[in-house]
């Protein structure tokens, strides 16, 4: 008889999703099997970054010659998926296990399960993905570092968020803004760059308009970026590759130039997330979450820094159940773009029979849906339940990997009473399920001014003025 490990079903379902398989339940029923065992063997994976930087991370498997061995591809595929959008690589170095390196290697080969991963990471790191096998014992040490980020208040100052749906700018002056603008824009749909780079200029050049010189520009923007330039970002997703060698690398390059060379600062506005709520708490290890058209996260860990991770949630699988929804750009399942975005809300929306009119844009569907909330409707009431089910049992996984003490919740899907339905349904979950995490762990919804242009205010705080 074959034996299987035992499941662990979640004791909150969430309403709309019978099926939702959360991904940390599933993680702890494989180590609890693989514990009872008495066949498990260290399995250690080291991922390789920009500069020698190297992530290392411990766990146990079932030994290769084990009756349960099969279980250890599925786990150990979501794991190390897992940890390349936390951490970024791309060099994947295992050990403890030549089966389970050899299948490693079998699904992050070009046109593999895995080929939008490595694509993805050769794109941000400039060199061939690779994962290579090795014992136990050799594969290498960590080499962490970290950075301080932002908090910079003086001066004359614009903060630009570039969000996927809309675009945030604000005119600051020694912390102070004095003036502020939000503008629904379409970059993630648009071929041609020169869109994305008006569209951006012209918000920059209003908020410098409103003060009397330009000391520093902060740009928050979903995203990977390195020295300010665009390694890879939803924003341009239908941008064709020759042009975004051309034209989207070095965009805010071109636009720094235009504005005087003034010192400028590009940083994913997941950390930028993360980097409000450290100023508006006075608190370290916190993870950000910017829940709009994408999943955005942010991590400022015990000393205030940012630590060089990707922390590119929208990729990390939450929902282990084979049948979730597949996103339509990484080709996977469960991943948290659609569990926690206007995705997630809109897709929910179907399910309780709400029909929206073709010619809507994803802002204008959650928008209506907002407003039916406010109406009182109960159909909407329990998408957002759902989605605050989801974000709970999101962030017990989240936690096996992050230090976290405190969780900011940011971005349009938590406008508005919505909003406090998430936290309240997923502070149930923690409280239920998870009551020694929930006892140190405090989430926070900042207020309504705070949710739509925080981002851009935290933003022009990056840049550094040098004298």
């Amino acid at each position: 008889m074959e034996k299987k490990i035992v499941a662990i079903h979640p004791r909150l379902v969430p309403v709309l999703d019978r099926k939702f398989r959360p991904a940390i339940l599933e993680y702890r029923a494989f180590l609890k099997a693989v514990a009872d065992s008495n066949q498990a063997v260290p399995f250690r994976i080291a991922l390789e970054r920009s500069n020698g930087w190297i992530s290392v991370y411990e766990t146990s498997i079932f030994a290769d010659n084990s009756e349960l061995a099969e279980s250890n591809y599925f786990y150990v595929e979501r794991l190390v998926k897992t940890l390349l959008w936390q951490k970024g690589g791309w060099r994947i170095i295992c050990g403890g296990s030549p089966k389970v390196g050899k299948y490693l290697q079998k699904i992050y080969a070009p046109g593999g399960l895995r080929d939008f991963d490595i694509r993805f990471m050769s794109r941000v790191y400039e060199r061939p993905f690779v994962v290579e096998i090795t014992d136990y014992d050799r594969v290498p040490a960590a080499n962490e570092t970290s950075q301080p980020i932002g908090r910079n208040l003086e001066g004359c100052r614009i903060g630009f968020d570039a969000g996927g749906s809309d675009r945030k700018v604000s005119a600051v002056i020694d912390g102070k803004a004095v003036y502020s603008e939000e503008v629904v824009w379409f970059p993630k749909v648009q071929t041609n760059p020169d869109y994305h780079y008006q569209e951006i200029l012209t918000a920059i050049q209003k908020a410098s308009a409103m003060m009397p010189r330009v000391d520093a520009i902060g740009v928050s923007a979903a995203g990977i970026y390195i020295n300010n330039r665009v390694m890879a970002a939803s924003l341009f997703m239908k941008v064709p590759e020759d042009m975004f060698e051309k034209k989207v690398k070095d965009i805010f390059l071109r636009i720094q130039k235009v504005m005087g060379e003034v010192p400028m600062e590009v940083v994913n506005d997941g950390d930028v997330t993360a980097l409000a709520g450290a100023i508006d708490l006075n608190e370290t290890r916190i993870l950000g979450i910017s829940m709009g058209t994408s999943e955005a996260g942010g991590y400022i860990d015990n000393q205030g820094n940012i630590t060089g991770w990707l922390n590119e949630l929208a990729f990390i699988p939450v929902d282990f159940n084979p049948e979730a929804t597949i996103d339509e750009w990484s080709g996977d399942y469960g991943c948290g773009v659609k569990y926690f975005s206007q995705d997630a809300v809109i897709k929910l929306a179907t399910v309780v029979g709400i029909d929206f009119m073709e010619l809507l844009s994803p802002a204008e569907k959650l928008k209506l849906l907002q407003e039916l909330l406010i109406d009182g409707d109960l159909r909407v009431k329990q998408i957002f339940e759902t989605l605050g089910v989801y974000l709970g049992y999101g962030l017990a996984y989240y936690a096996e990997f992050y230090d976290i003490g405190h969780v900011l919740i940011l971005g349009r899907v938590t406008s508005g009473e919505g909003g406090n339905l998430i936290l309240k349904s997923a502070n149930e979950v923690l409280t239920v399920e998870f009551p020694e995490l929930a006892a140190k762990l405090t989430l926070h919804l900042p207020d309504e001014s705070s949710r739509r242009v925080g981002q851009a205010i935290a933003a022009a705080s990056l840049p550094n003025i040098k004298c």
